[in-house]
């Protein structure tokens, strides 16, 4: 499977289909493999990439913290495009994955075509509500080099499940690309001039206030909110999930 180099980084993708570009990106703590319940339904009309985010999946674990950070997450990104012939795409991305989907944006406006933010939440305003995410994403790390992957195993399923080589560069990835230091993407959307759609599951409850406040700051975003869902809504009605997105992605402008 192919691999792009980024200064010595090894960074895992794939490609199904053909058609308008559409980058994907995983969770936190997650993989590429999440989405692999929707390479039939999107790779019909779509060039679909999926990709593993540095110290996560099939990608590289390198051992210098410097090299995770939502820079060169994004850079990452566009090193894929570039790697699939790819100047323009529908960047879209599930929690972390749509953050940094609208990190991308912010740092490369003519590469996206359209925006799929999912159960996802733009950042903060206010340095104290950033500060309790950071000591979250914080000692999520710390228990990673505790306890080693077995952290996941209480996690949520596609977490349980995700195949990862070593704990430390998921404890890398959380102090480096998971915090976050301003409040420049949650500035950025209203300024955001693409076709945007915004879902979230309904039960995940601590990202429906951050999908409501996207789908207002966002100018003529759309919102889908999928009955008996929480944090991976593609994975807890695939069919509800595809059935929101496809309408979407047909009727984006060429």
């Amino acid at each position: 499977m192919p691999k792009i180099n980024r200064d010595g980084v090894g960074i895992y993708y794939e490609v199904h289909g053909e058609g308008p570009p559409l980058l994907l990106t995983h969770g936190y703590s997650s993989t590429s493999a999440m989405w692999h319940g929707q390479i039939d339904a999107l790779a019909k009309n779509h060039k679909l990439v999926l990709w593993d985010m540095r110290g996560h999946g099939q990608s590289d674990y390198p051992d210098d913290p410097k090299a995770y950070s939502e820079a060169l997450t994004v850079g990452d990104m566009a090193a894929i495009l570039d790697a699939v012939g790819t100047e323009r795409a529908i960047i879209g991305g599930l929690s972390l994955g749509g953050y940094m989907s609208l990190a991308f944006y912010r740092a490369h406006p003519e590469r996206a075509r359209a925006l799929l933010i999912i159960d996802t939440g733009p950042g903060f305003k206010k340095d104290d509500a950033r500060e309790a995410w950071n000591a979250r994403a914080l000692a999520t790390a710390d228990r990673l080099d505790r306890e080693g992957l077995d952290v996941l195993k209480s996690a949520t399923r596609e977490r349980a499940t995700a195949s990862h080589r070593n704990a430390r560069g998921l404890a890398l990835a959380a102090r480096g690309m998971l915090t976050q230091r301003d409040a420049r993407v949650i500035e950025l959307l209203p300024e955001i001039k693409l076709p945007s759609l915004i879902v979230v599951g309904a039960d995940d409850t601590p990202f429906l206030a951050a999908s409501d406040y996207m789908a207002a700051k966002i100018p003529g975003a759309q919102k889908v909110v999928i009955p008996a869902a929480g944090h991976a809504v593609n994975i807890d009605q695939p069919k509800a999930f595809v059935d929101a997105v496809e309408p979407f992605l047909k009727n984006l402008p060429g």
